[in-house]
């Protein structure tokens, strides 16, 4: 799944450690969430949402085509 938590991470100069604490997950976690290789639970995406005072849908974007 894309998404834009690096960037944001990065326009607050967040390590991904202090992300991860703010979170409560792991450094690990918050790396897998970026580079694509883990996708949030639904409580963790409405959690980095809030934390960043965005909508989930304009962090992540799921790549699926609309349907029909």
């Amino acid at each position: 799944m894309k998404n834009v938590l690096r960037a944001l991470r990065a326009e607050r100069n967040w390590s991904q450690a202090e992300l991860a604490e703010r979170l409560g997950v792991s450094r690990q976690s918050v790396n897998a969430i970026e580079t694509g290789k883990y996708d949030p639970s639904l409580p963790l995406a409405f959690r980095i949402a809030r934390l960043f005072g965005r909508r989930i849908e304009e962090i992540f974007d799921d790549e699926a085509p609309a349907p029909d």
